[in-house]
């Protein structure tokens, strides 16, 4: 097997790099396979289609392209396409129009946090005709209070009043033997490292404190404290966590049984919220816009799809969420990539007021 170098773009010459650029560009806005005689008519030089075949092979040699049946033109391979998106991509601007339409939809006027958030997934489904996916914030809002009630010998309640106002409730099973002494100690224990925490936040120093504070707390107590974070670890309430706008703008790509069939595994993996807890975490592995084609997406490898991700973020500059789009390799990143980045400012903006 021919050893592919690290970076093939920095291999080509200026020729074959034109010729591949073109190439993309043009499976990128058609979906077809590029033949020769195509390049020929785009390119700047006047090159004979033998000229160009040559390069194409040169251009397949390495990895870049592939070419789907015989005697049939070019396409990019996933490999092509990730040195396309980190070399030669030319990203363009947002429209005006595309710019007041974000700025229209991201407001505070709505009242509610969550009914934003679900029109700008439709906004962003229908400005890039695809699927647009927003991972929703959850408990960021700082922890005033904690409180243990008991229900049953089987059942407790913990409750937690969050600095705004927002109650949140949930019910657990607390081990055998509670009391209501080991609840008041619990309770009073969580109260007196809450302060300024959000929920995510607090699951992180738990543990922590708990062992710094072993020796003053009650076995009961610990195990209760240890059972309200099992509680909340729960994604109780997961499906309204990931926000899914426009997956009939998937059908619509789809022209052959091969793609409806990787639209189907997406759709699947969409349904089931595969990995969710992930596509917070491939956002935030990098600073703005980021790409995953094909295999490098982690959440949908299997469907051969790309996904164009942004975090969104609050006043202190931490990730809350993500808002990103989701659709075929053949995608128009140089458009969609500018609009979800304005969108993940303005989203993040609003949720800092």
């Amino acid at each position: 097997m021919t050893e592919i170098p690290s970076n093939p773009i920095n291999e080509l010459n200026s020729r074959s790099r034109e010729v591949f650029r073109l190439l993309v560009e043009s499976y990128l806005d058609t979906g077809d396979p590029v033949g020769s005689r195509t390049l020929t008519r785009s390119l700047a030089e006047s090159v004979s289609a033998a000229t160009i075949r040559n390069v194409m092979q040169d251009l397949e040699h390495l990895g870049l392209l592939d070419s789907p049946h015989v005697s049939a033109g070019r396409i990019p391979t996933h490999l092509g396409l990730r040195m396309f998106v980190d070399g030669l991509l030319e990203v363009g601007d947002l429209s005006n129009d595309e710019r007041r339409k974000i700025e229209s939809t991201i407001s505070e006027d709505d009242g509610e946090i969550s009914s934003v958030l679900d029109k700008a997934g439709s906004l962003l489904s229908g400005l890039t005709h695809t699927a647009s996916v927003v991972f929703v914030p959850k408990f960021e809002t700082p922890i005033k209070h904690i409180e243990f009630v008991s229900l049953s010998p089987s059942q407790a309640l913990v409750v937690l009043v969050m600095a705004d106002g927002q109650v949140e409730n949930r019910l657990f099973v607390p081990s055998p033997g509670q009391t209501p002494s080991s609840m008041r100690e619990a309770a009073n224990f969580l109260n007196s490292i809450v302060a300024g925490h959000t929920l995510n936040e607090l699951r992180n120093v738990i543990g922590v404190e708990i062992l710094k504070h072993q020796s003053e707390l009650d076995t009961l107590a610990q195990s209760l404290i240890k059972d309200g974070v099992a509680s909340w670890s729960k994604e109780t309430d997961s499906d309204a966590r990931l926000i899914v706008r426009g997956r009939s703008n998937l059908l619509d790509d789809a022209t052959t049984q091969e793609e409806l069939a990787r639209v189907k595994e997406l759709f699947d993996d969409l349904e089931r919220k595969k990995e969710i807890s992930e596509f917070l975490s491939l956002s935030e592995q990098g600073d703005g816009v980021r790409i995953f084609i094909g295999a490098e997406n982690k959440l949908f490898s299997l469907s051969g799809s790309s996904l164009v991700v942004s975090p969104y973020m609050n006043s202190d500059r931490k990730v809350i969420g993500a808002v990103g789009v989701i659709g075929p390799t053949r995608l128009n990143y140089g458009r969609i990539v500018p609009i979800v980045d304005y969108t993940a400012q303005l989203m993040g903006r609003m949720l800092s007021k």
